[in-house]
């Protein structure tokens, strides 16, 4: 970062500004209720952790922050908080906040007198967008006969026979015309 990013002051968006896969989000927010904490086994490592969601907003709508172990200590109902460089997420097909890797939750000194709960963003369905995992497509894949890199020389589109699973990505190939 240059002098300048570090002089410049955060600048903080309000809860009904977020929507889906936003990044790098900051904000200030009251806490408003905890959910149960649960136990869950990590996909990676197997490793058991908490996770619970608190509703935490602002006056403009509220919106459930996801808090994993030693965060869920660091919230209490009631209080205010400044969230730095947290980012957005569905999940089961509700908009989350999520602090991540890289996010920060600090106390806050100036207080928010109240939170507005009927716009709760969490509330509404969100429709996840649906992961392809067909074959073909551009990028590696088989370089056979009529495989190839860009759709001039036939690559990037899957084979026109069924029987055929071995994608259409990659090189080679003779040029189409």
């Amino acid at each position: 970062m240059d002098e300048e990013q570090l002089d410049k002051p955060l600048e903080f968006s309000v809860v009904s500004d977020l929507g889906p896969r936003m990044r790098r989000m900051n904000l200030k927010v009251k806490c408003e209720s905890l959910n149960e904490i649960r136990e869950v086994a990590s996909k990676n490592d197997g490793a058991n952790h908490k996770v619970t969601e608190a509703l935490v907003g602002d006056e403009t709508g509220s919106i459930l922050l996801t808090l994993w172990d030693d965060t869920i200590d660091r919230v209490e109902i009631g209080k205010s908080y400044m969230i730095k460089n947290s980012y957005t997420s569905i999940f089961r097909g509700s908009l989350r906040l999520n602090l991540g890797k890289y996010g920060e939750l600090e106390d806050s000194e100036e207080e928010i007198s109240e939170i507005n709960t009927e716009n709760n963003l969490s509330e509404k369905v969100y429709q996840a967008p649906r992961r392809s995992f067909q074959r073909g497509g551009g990028g590696g894949g088989y370089r056979g006969p009529s495989g190839g890199g860009d759709r001039d020389y036939g690559g990037g589109y899957r084979r026109r026979n069924p029987r055929d699973r071995r994608g259409g990505g990659g090189g080679g190939g003779r040029r189409k015309y």
